[in-house]
């Protein structure tokens, strides 16, 4: 206990490493040399990643801009039935090609 108050918890740190270097010395490059493996892949995988969102977002549709209360709409009955009828069709046909 005294020897713990005189080297503090860094002496306990100090010690783990230098025993896991000497049991696991040999091993060290491979270690290493895996780590890196696996920091390039996950590196490429988070490129991937975003060049497809970036190609994704640049596909959507651009957003259809909101009414506000000043707009008007001025659409006749028949004009309101026949573009209701047309997107009832798209949604059908996505639907179907689904």
């Amino acid at each position: 206990m005294v020897l713990a108050n005189i080297f503090g918890p860094d002496l306990g740190i100090v010690a783990v490493v230098i025993i896991a270097i000497l049991l696991f010395g040999s091993q060290a490059p491979k270690i290493a040399r895996n780590m890196g493996l696996a920091g390039r892949e996950f590196r490429k995988a988070q490129e991937e990643a975003e060049r497809d969102a970036a190609s994704k977002a640049a596909a959507a549709p651009p957003a259809v801009p909101q009414a506000t209360a000043d707009d008007k709409v001025t659409l006749s009955r028949s004009e309101l039935d026949a573009l209701l009828a047309e997107r009832e069709a798209r949604a059908k046909r996505e639907a179907s090609s689904s």
